[in-house]
Parts: C-alpha cells; structure tokens; sequence
C-alpha cells in the first residue's frame, strides 16, 4: 500500500478510535518551521487524523532547535534518537510534544527496576476460554509497539536492566526485527514505528551520585543509537516566555517582575547544582507548581517552602535560603 501525501500546515485533523484505523504511513506534509516555530525549512511527514495514542498538546511549548531538529530526523529517517540531560528539561515532554503536532501515536515506558524481560517480551498466561482454562501467550509492549506506527520512548534509559537492554539492543539493529523464541516468530517492524530514549547521564554511568540507579551503558549498544542530542535547561527569555504564557493573569508589571525573579532564583538553584554546592534543584515545571501554589495559598514566600525548600537536604537549606533572600530580599 502507498501513500500519497498531502502538504499542509495546520494540525486540525479528525479523530478516530483506535490506532488501527490509521494510514498505513503518514498521508500529510508539514513545515517544520511552521509546526515547531523553529528555524529549519524540512518537510516532516504526518498523520491527518488522531487517534487517542497521540499526546494532548501544549500549546505553550517552546522547542528547542538542536534536540527538535535531533527527534525530527528520527521520524523522518527512522533514526534512533537518544535524549540525555539533567533532570526537569523536558526530554520525554519534548519528543511528546512533536509527536502531538505530528499526530504520531507515542507510547511511553518508564525503564525502572521491576520492568523485566517478560513486560516487554510478553509471556505465557493462564486465560479463561469457553469455560476452560488454558494457557495462552500475552505479547509484551515491545512487540505490541513494533508492528504498530508508534513512537515509543523508553524513559530513564540509563536505568534499565541487564536482562532489559539486551531485548533492547535487539531492535537497536538497522532492520530492528525482533525474534520472539517463545513463539518461534521474527517481528518486522511497522514502517511508521519510531524508537527514542531519554537519559540522565550519556551511557557512562553516574560519577556525580546525583542519580541513583543508573549504571554504565553496554557501549556496543550505545554504538546502535543513530543520534544522540542534549537538552539543557531554557535559557531566560524562553522560559520567561513560557511561564508568562501559563499565567495569563499575571498583567501587571510588579506581577511579571515576580515571575521574572522567580525564575532567576530558579537559575541560582541549577548553577548551585551544577557547581556542586546543592543536590536539589528547580526545574521548569517547579517554577510553574510554584506559581500555582502561590496563588492557593495566597503566600509567596511559604508557597517556596512548600515546593521547593521542603525538599532539600537539611544542610543546603541555608544556602537556598541565601539564594532567595539574594533575589527577593526576604529572610525565610
């Protein structure tokens, strides 16, 4: 079955029930400077329809040109793309969010110490049939997602298990087939499937102590990942840009200034972190839960503590707390 695309711009589409209901391949041509408001002129395919698999979308994100730039070559191409950075810069949110615009299915798996083998390969399971119990093979999500036009992303990459990455490192390949002994079956991957990670360290290991339960990476497969891009935390005016635009309220100039300073004590607590002196940190999205939680409790100042200083070590508060008083002038 071939499929001619269409070009278009816009991200109004239908929506169908289920994923099978889909093209066999994406039917639609967009710009990526036009979806993505980035600065790059490639004609990105995609789906004219959704299905509930496609993730909701932001309409208040904001792309980074390397690491979007880095995931659209790996629709476009079918590269696998490995996303590393520290945590809170939106690695997973970003790959979703292209998925989102490109009406791309996208499944999500977080790769924490009770996945096994058997969740992703599948297994045998007792089912109850016509009355009668009998034994009957369960297929994994790795092969569900593999004959299906999926983006899936294994989240925490570096934390996976021996036994895990190795089925991993299966359709890491170039052809990606994957062979079920159970079943005696080899997969072909769907010709709209797309595999994508996102790490905290690059595949060495910890060395910081900052992430626990990563380990090292068997080089011979970090070999087998096409792309490997990093995300760094939104400079100034882009994360200003986004938090303005989740508070819409926020009119009034002492109203944005307090965003603004909100937003470089969050910058104090990444360089401290990076620096070494702290090993808790605000994110993005730590900013936005402040905010809100600014106005439930109607408090600035105890709206920090209960987002952010609560959850620092004993011994770094005072230095967060001279952070704060450095930006807002306030003894906490």
């Amino acid at each position: 079955m071939s499929v001619t695309p269409k070009t278009g711009t816009k991200n109004a589409a239908k929506t169908v029930d289920t994923m099978d209901a889909l093209p066999l391949l994406p039917d639609l041509i967009v710009k990526a400077r036009d979806v993505f408001g980035i600065d790059l002129d490639w004609d990105v395919p995609a789906y004219s329809v959704r299905c509930p698999n496609v993730p909701d979308i932001d309409e208040s994100y904001s792309f980074d040109l390397d690491t979007t730039k880095a995931i659209l070559a790996g629709f476009v191409h079918n590269r696998r793309v490995l996303v590393q950075g520290y945590h809170g810069t939106g690695k997973s949110t970003h790959i979703e969010q292209i998925a989102a615009r490109l009406n791309w299915p996208c499944v999500r798996i977080n790769l924490d110490s009770h996945i096994s083998r058997v969740d992703l390969i599948g297994k045998d399971a007792i089912v109850l049939k016509d009355g009668k119990q009998i034994t009957e093979y369960k297929e994994g999500l790795l092969p569900w997602a593999l004959q299906r036009p999926v983006a899936l992303v294994f989240d925490e990459y570096d934390a996976g298990r021996p036994d895990v990455m190795f089925v991993i490192q299966r359709v890491l390949e170039g052809e990606g087939r994957l062979t079920l002994l159970e079943q005696n079956k080899v997969i072909r991957p769907h010709p709209s499937f797309r595999l994508f990670a996102t790490s905290n360290t690059i595949g060495l290991g910890d060395t910081t102590g900052l992430y626990h339960g990563t380990q090292p990476i068997n080089q011979g497969q970090m070999d087998r990942w096409n792309i490997v891009v990093t995300l760094n935390y939104l400079s100034f005016e882009k994360e200003r840009e986004i938090v303005l635009r989740k508070n819409p309220a926020a009119t009034s100039k002492t109203e944005i200034q307090q965003l603004e300073t909100m937003i470089r004590m969050a910058e104090l607590t990444r360089n401290g972190f990076i620096s070494g002196d702290i090993s808790t940190l605000m994110s993005p999205r730590t900013v936005l839960s402040w905010a809100d939680n600014a106005r439930i409790y109607g408090d600035l100042h105890e709206a920090f503590r209960v987002t952010f200083l609560n959850k620092c070590d004993e011994l770094e508060r005072g230095i967060v707390k001279e952070y704060y008083q450095r930006c807002f002038g306030v003894e906490l």
